[in-house]
């Protein structure tokens, strides 16, 4: 496919065959397929191929229940040339991309001393002409072959696009040239181009149009080379999200322990998962206890505490002590490879912008052809010969074909994507940009996003005249010896508060609880107010008011004694980003209703959304459900726009009409989504909006004087007054036009 009216030819085509509901995505080149018992994969193969492309089935990546190719099941065809999965998508787009780089540099190499002879006549010698048709040659034939395939494709099945526009364009230059020089005057010794830019009537026996052929070629050769480049690599989402979970296991067999590849994992199996290790697949914890880090699949800030019995999902990191844990799901049936199946739905399922280009392109091609023959029978009706009929008709193919149109898309992306590198905002792409002016709603990721998205100290509420430094050397001494997300907060505040810490003695963990030891020569506990009350002590009737609001809050609350006494509260909690509040009222301003979207529970999101100013909240929603919640929305006729950072967002910024993902989140989530911000400021969320509002502005109005340019000279080719140096110039100054708007994205400020 070569633009996305191909991919809504195929899908048409696809929805056409009964029984059949196909979407057909142009960014990934997949078509994601359901279909009836009476339908064959081969049907739906052939029903593309019958429309002029190819199809191949992908192997199935991840099947499960639900899955594979059966009757009624999904199937895809997808990829002409063959391939699916992240790293056929990968070798594919660099395969793609090779010849197209060869084709540019032939078109470069051989259009610049044509453009250069038939521009300044000094440079014109004898024959001159001769050397141009060898060298544009090549040009129009090998380096534009993709156009004109392209071209006569889609005349077999009735349609036009900037494809056939080029086309025609570049052909009818490159054959009149032809014609004028072996059958006209153009051939002639001692023919020359004068540099005028006068309008007259000439002899189009006597012009040739290989400059134009040649450069267009070129122009636009060099645009689709930089829009592919920067076209997204269907299926790296995918990888990131596999290569997530653990490579190796160590499984229990006859009482020993054996490492093997995660892949020969059964379920049933036994396996062991020590401190700092990512537990290899879903399973039910049959030994040990210990806390273990969801955050990357669920976006629960606090670590779970987790003991015989419980269920613990693979991929998470186990962050306390040492687990056996059982294997009850494995490959295709683990949430995390359900997660890379909502990721792959999401995409395929998400409607590419159609270009632009192509759009107006289809409108314009027809007027263009009937205006030329409108033309030639005009002239022809006049009595004015057969040569001065032909010589207007084409030099109204050759007007129309826009160089400056091939340059508006990818300059003005080239040089709004450069600014918005150095701001820290990656756009992947012109299919992205017509979303950014119509979302309407932003949904907004807690953890890592609006939040720091690690645990940290907020507050420290004594008792008994204890100062905050005491409970903090005491107390960090003590979590410092803990590998808990929540004892680490408290210990890199107390390190950063006082320096260096006391060694405790007599360290001991208690599962579920807290800690305890001996820190200068005072017996400390640190932990839930269960572990002091195992040691008969009792928070005081101002700690345990405190420690009541801070939970009602969403905070973890952790109770600090010595000496058999409870001496203080520590308040712990995922912070919000000082940013934040700020980042919400830029979004508000750009017209964006936002919305906080968590899995943590509802006291922690209202607590957090009434701190930065957000009114609408959706809390405990696991990670399946936030696909659903933007489809909710979207169904409501919002335009969505998700901003995330984890895993749990992959499939739901891929779902979005706007995915923003954060830079400093996982990689799944980075190429999920549509915008990427490299500092993990939300306010960078705003900005990359504007800059994104901004380049489809300056790509829309480069498409119309792109076109009013060349809407203008139609009338003087009508007339048969077009000048050969004449159509030069308006091709140079349109082009010189269409660059200069872009570089003006270059002054793109962020606000202050």
């Amino acid at each position: 496919m070569t633009c996305a009216s191909c991919a809504a030819r195929v899908e048409k085509k696809l929805n056409r065959m009964d029984g059949v509901e196909a979407t057909v995505n142009y960014a990934t080149e997949k078509a994601r397929v359901t279909f009836g018992a009476g339908t064959a994969v081969e049907d739906l193969i052939a029903t593309v191929e019958a429309t002029g492309y190819t199809a191949k089935e992908p192997p199935p990546a991840h099947p499960g229940p639900g899955q594979g190719h059966l009757p009624g099941a999904d199937g895809g065809a997808a990829r002409g040339g063959g391939g699916s999965g992240a790293e056929a998508g990968q070798s594919e787009e660099a395969d793609g991309l090779g010849p197209l780089r060869q084709r540019l540099t032939t078109a470069v190499a051989l259009a610049v001393p044509v453009i250069a002879m038939a521009m300044v006549p000094s440079l014109q010698f004898t024959y001159w002409q001769w050397l141009s048709l060898t060298l544009a040659a090549p040009v129009v034939t090998y380096a534009a072959w993709p156009f004109h395939r392209a071209a006569w494709t889609n005349a077999r099945h009735g349609a036009a696009t900037m494809d056939t526009l080029i086309s025609v364009g570049t052909s009818a230059a490159f054959l009149w040239s032809l014609w004028a020089l072996f059958f006209g005057t153009a051939g002639e010794p001692g023919m020359t181009h004068p540099f005028e830019l006068s309008i007259s009537r000439t002899d189009g026996a006597g012009n040739i149009y290989l400059e134009a052929a040649a450069g267009v070629t070129a122009f636009i050769l060099a645009g689709r080379y930089f829009e592919a480049r920067s076209k997204r690599k269907a299926g790296a989402a995918l990888k990131a999200l596999l290569e997530l979970g653990a490579k190796e296991v160590a499984v229990l067999r006859d009482g020993l322990e054996e490492t093997v590849p995660v892949a020969e994992l059964r379920v049933g199996d036994r396996f062991v998962v020590r401190p700092g290790e990512k537990i290899a697949t879903d399973g039910t914890v049959v030994e040990g206890a210990s806390a273990v880090d969801a955050s990357m699949l669920t976006g629960e800030s606090v670590p779970v505490e987790v003991a015989v019995g419980d269920p613990v999902t693979g991929a998470t990191l186990n962050a306390g002590g040492r687990l056996v844990v059982e294997a009850t799901r494995i490959g295709a049936d683990t949430q995390l490879a359900r997660m890379a199946r909502m990721v792959e739905d999401a995409q395929n399922g998400k409607a590419a912008a159609q270009r632009l280009a192509d759009r107006i392109s289809g409108v314009f091609v027809p007027v263009v052809i009937a205006l030329a023959l409108g033309t030639l029978g005009f002239w022809l009706g006049n009595g004015s010969g057969l040569t001065a009929a032909f010589t207007a008709a084409v030099a109204v193919l050759i007007i129309a074909c826009p160089c400056a149109l091939g340059l508006a898309t990818p300059t003005a992306l080239m040089v709004g994507t450069g600014r918005g590198a150095q701001l820290g905002i990656l756009i992947k792409g012109p299919e992205v940009l017509e979303s950014t002016r119509r979302v309407d709603t932003v949904v907004l990721d807690k953890t890592g996003t609006v939040t720091t998205g690690r645990m940290t100290l907020l507050a420290v509420h004594t008792a008994g005249g204890v100062t905050e430094n005491e409970v903090l050397r005491l107390a960090g001494a003590l979590e410092h010896s803990s590998e808990h997300p929540i004892a680490r907060a408290v210990a890199q505040a107390a390190t950063e508060a006082l320096g260096t810490l006391p060694t405790p003695e007599d360290f001991a963990n208690i599962p579920g609880l807290g800690v305890q030891g001996i820190v200068d020569g005072h017996a400390v506990l640190v932990g839930r107010e269960g572990l002091l009350v195992e040691w008969a002590m009792e928070l005081p009737a101002e700690l345990n008011e405190l420690k009541r609001r801070a939970e009602k809050a969403g905070r973890s609350a952790i109770a600090v004694a010595w000496d058999g006494e409870a001496r203080a509260v520590l308040e712990v909690a995922d912070a919000v980003k000082e940013s934040s509040p700020e980042a919400i009222r830029r979004l508000r301003a750009l017209g964006l209703t936002p919305i906080l979207l968590t899995g943590d529970n509802r006291a922690v999101a209202e607590s957090v959304a009434a701190e930065v100013g957000i009114e609408e909240v959706i809390a405990e929603v696991l990670p399946q459900d936030k696909v659903d919640v933007v489809k909710r929305l979207q169904a409501e006729g919002r335009s969505v726009a998700m901003v995330g950072d984890g895993v749990n967002d992959a499939a739901a910024l891929a779902q979005a009409d706007l995915g923003l993902a954060m830079g400093t989140g996982t990689d799944a989530a980075i190429e999920a989504g549509d915008l990427t911000l490299v500092r993990g400021d939300l306010r960078a969320a705003a900005d990359a909006i504007r800059l994104a509002r901004r380049t489809l502005g300056t790509i829309q109005s480069n498409l119309f004087w792109a076109f009013a340019y060349n809407v203008a000279a139609l009338p003087l080719a009508a007339a048969g007054l077009l000048n050969p140096m004449l159509a030069g110039a308006a091709m140079a100054f349109s082009s010189v036009f269409v660059v200069g708007n872009s570089l003006r994205l270059r002054g793109f400020q962020p606000v202050r």
